[in-house]
């Protein structure tokens, strides 16, 4: 058995088609019992259409939304979070996106780190919530057999 699982693999040529990139990604990985999710951003995941263009409280709402469906696919939940990294491209954005983050994580005691950078991805996009979580030792198993039927019911082998 891989000492890890990919969840929702793909190709940066289908997400980022205007680029001449080519690199292989996923959007969780399960390293034991540690959840990595990549950044999320406002993306619907299934259309990868951008969400909520020029509001960063639509895109925070998306992203959180991501992170949960990520998080459910690979046998965790949002109370499981550990840490959380905020990227914002505008200092301003902070309270309204913290706000977002606050309603779907209240009682979680997680840990943050908020970065102001220049840019994202593409320049639609205005946060972006890189998280990890954990899946508790008693849960390990059936998480593992979560994965595998959420991973069929896409079309994808894990």
């Amino acid at each position: 058995m891989p000492t890890h699982t990919r969840i929702r693999p793909f190709n940066t040529r289908d997400t980022y088609p205007e680029q001449s990139l080519d690199n292989d990604l996923a959007q969780a990985v399960v390293a034991g019992d540690t959840v990595y999710l990549r950044g999320q951003i406002g993306q619907d995941l299934d259309t990868r259409d951008s969400v909520g263009i020029g509001d960063v409280t639509a895109q925070t709402e998306q992203a959180m939304g991501n992170i949960a469906m990520l998080l459910s696919e690979c046998g965790s939940k949002l109370d499981e979070i550990v840490k959380i990294t905020v990227y914002l491209t505008d200092i301003r954005y902070r309270e309204d996106v913290y706000r977002v983050m606050g309603r779907w994580l209240s009682g979680v005691h997680y840990v943050s780190t908020g970065l102001v950078v220049d840019a994202l991805a593409r320049p639609e996009w205005l946060v972006e919530l890189d998280a990890v979580a954990v899946i508790p030792a008693e849960r390990t198993t059936e998480a593992a057999e979560q994965r595998q039927r959420k991973a069929a019911e896409r079309g994808e082998q894990l």
